[in-house]
């Protein structure tokens, strides 16, 4: 039996496009689609069986991604949720993990990598995509050390997962720019990652941090 998944996105070509493709994977099947957050509410109240998964666009009309994972995560907490985004906007797409996406998938995402993705979440719960993206060796070397994180280092990660810019963080911890930037770096390396939204993702799976 194939694993249901659900598509929000107010774009009625990328929508079909995606449920065309999805429709194409051994093990998943588009059961529900909606051009927007509300209308995704009225279709999961009035359908018999709930997708397991649901594709969310950050930016929607009538209702909004962050809103819409918001009401799903509160009335629905069995389906995990992706959020979509044609942009990496750091401070959005953390406020749509805060407020209950599994993980992040830009919507030029490769289709062997969204099959990936959707493996990945229903099977463990969480996608991080820059683990797809780091350099092998570097990934061996980091896991045969034990993870040490300074206090700073703790403190900065917590903020991090915040929708805070940089500058507000470095505000926050009494220190200039660059020593965040420090921070980040050091961070980037340690947890395997490439990005902000991976750092996050990574913190979160590694459960160094609770949103």
């Amino acid at each position: 039996m194939k694993i249901a998944v659900g598509i929000t996105d107010d774009h009625q070509l990328f929508l079909k496009s995606l449920s065309t493709l999805i429709n194409t994977f051994s093990h998943f099947e588009v059961t529900l689609e909606a051009l927007n957050g509300q209308e995704l509410l009225n279709k999961l109240a009035a359908s018999p069986s709930l997708p397991e998964i649901i594709l969310i666009d950050v930016n929607m009309p009538v209702m909004n991604g962050i809103d819409t994972v918001h009401k799903i995560a509160a009335q629905y907490p069995l389906i995990r949720m992706i959020a979509l985004s044609m942009k990496d906007d750091d401070t959005t797409i953390i406020s749509m993990i805060k407020a209950g996406c599994n993980a992040y998938l830009q919507k030029d995402i490769h289709p062997d990598e969204l099959e990936k993705a959707l493996q990945q979440v229903y099977d463990k719960g969480i996608y991080n995509g820059d683990a797809f993206n780091i350099n092998y060796r570097r990934l061996i070397r980091h896991d045969d050390q034990a993870l040490k994180l300074t206090d700073k280092e703790m403190q900065f990660l917590q903020l991090a997962c915040s929708d805070a810019t940089y500058k507000k963080i470095a505000a926050d911890m009494k220190v200039a720019e660059r020593t965040v930037d420090g921070y980040r770096e050091a961070l980037f390396g340690k947890l395997n990652v490439q990005s902000r939204v991976g750092m996050v993702l990574e913190a979160i799976r590694r459960e160094l941090v609770k949103l």
